[in-house]
């Protein structure tokens, strides 16, 4: 027998179609109703009190599974990064990845370009797609051989597969912990120009022209890499980036005080690029948000600055700071979930992100208002470093259904 359910009484945010007042009617793991629906008789229903219902986030690239986390931050989907343990450059650990989220995750690997991510020898990029990998990147690093890079795209290109790759020159930045500038002076610190991000992406565009390629960049954080997307996505390049809220609301300033929080990978830029990032958040540039959910325990923090591990633990932030956006009027609440949903479904290939009738029924119901405060030591990923620790936001996530089935949301 079929299963119904009906969720009535909701403000519908959908990439696709816009905001409406409505309902939506699931049976078994699909919509097939929106708006104002007929409930069938003896229908199981949720009156969601004018909530308002989303696609679930599907989360591009992130480096750990994290359940109670990504299900307190509105994440039914993820697209695991290949650097892993092992790296996921084997059909086999492909397909076990793709595996160990259900039945409360869908767990969507990007597979390893080259073997062991080391940037020399091309995995079996065909044998990992057939395994479930959606797609194949260079993980936090930088494939220096161009030649090399050449390959991934034409091999990835030829199998109909993303490729996802780290936007910084790897011979700009060795053993650099932060952007080359005043502040990274002031503090003593080892650095790099912003432009290793310019010099990344350039290569990186002309070959994707050149093999007719799909390029995603997972994380473009200055105003000279932005120029180059808008130049290249004019030409026709087969380009998309990405950005988290990190990079869109802090600057290098926030390191002044040596937290190690704010150590991030590509590290934080001056206020000059974090406003062209807002600027190219506000003119469509920017295809993704997403929370390179990296979270690190104290002991790879709690270390000097410079040798302390680069990331931080975003998967709970990133539907609250990225409302952010919408109340500052940089982005309408149905771009926001273009990027956090329907971009990134399609940059990894799959049926997901939109209320559209016939999709899969991987839904979000929240308070946009809801105040609440971020704390590191209250959040529930496996560590809470975030740079935003303290910081006041709204938006709550109240339902959480992946394929109809409803998941438990950590109060």
């Amino acid at each position: 027998m079929s299963r119904m359910l009906a969720l009535l009484n909701a403000t519908l945010v959908c990439p696709v179609a816009g905001v409406s007042q409505g309902g939506v009617l699931i049976e078994n793991d699909r919509i097939v109703a929106t708006g104002l629906i007929d409930v069938p008789a003896n229908n199981e229903t949720i009156d969601c009190g004018g909530a308002t219902l989303a696609p679930a986030i599907v989360d591009l690239g992130v480096f750990a599974i994290d359940l109670p986390a990504f299900h307190a931050g509105g994440i039914v989907r993820v697209g695991l990064m290949p650097d892993q343990s092992p790296v996921l450059d084997d059909p086999g650990i492909v397909q076990r990845a793709a595996l160990i989220g259900r039945p409360g995750l869908w767990i969507h690997p990007i597979a390893a370009a080259t073997r062991g991510l080391a940037g020399t020898d091309l995995a079996e990029m065909a044998i990992n797609r057939d395994a479930g990998a959606r797609a194949v990147g260079t993980g936090a690093r930088w494939i220096a051989d161009s030649g090399v890079m050449r390959k991934v795209l034409a091999y990835a290109g030829d199998l109909g597969l993303a490729v996802i790759t780290h936007a910084e020159d790897g011979g700009v930045t060795a053993g650099a912990v932060a952007t080359a500038g005043e502040t990274a002076t002031r503090m003593g610190l080892p650095s790099a120009p912003a432009i290793a991000e310019a010099l990344a992406i350039a290569r990186d565009l002309m070959l994707t022209e050149e093999t007719g390629a799909t390029l995603h960049i997972r994380q473009v954080t200055t105003a000279a890499g932005f120029e180059l997307i808008r130049a290249a996505k004019r030409h026709g390049v087969r380009v998309t980036c990405g950005i988290t809220p990190a990079h869109l609301l802090l600057s290098d300033i926030a390191m002044t005080d040596f937290r190690t929080f704010a150590h991030l990978s590509p590290p934080l830029r001056s206020e000059s690029d974090r406003q062209a990032a807002v600027a190219a958040m506000a003119d469509g540039t920017i295809d993704v948000l997403c929370s390179g959910h990296d979270p690190r325990g104290p002991e790879e923090k709690r270390l000097p600055f410079a040798d302390s591990a680069s990331g931080m633990a975003g998967a709970e932030t990133l539907l609250a700071l990225g409302l952010g956006l919408v109340r500052d009027e940089t982005i309408s609440l149905q771009r926001l979930f273009t990027l956090l949903a329907a971009n990134p479904a399609k940059v990894l290939g799959v049926d997901a992100g939109s209320l559209s009738v016939g999709a899969p029924a991987d839904l979000l119901l929240l308070a946009p208002d809801a105040p609440w405060q971020i704390a590191g030591d209250r959040l529930y990923a496996k560590a809470g470093n975030t740079p935003f620790d303290g910081l006041p936001v709204q938006g709550k996530v109240l339902r959480l259904f992946k394929g109809g089935t409803a998941l438990p949301v950590p109060a």
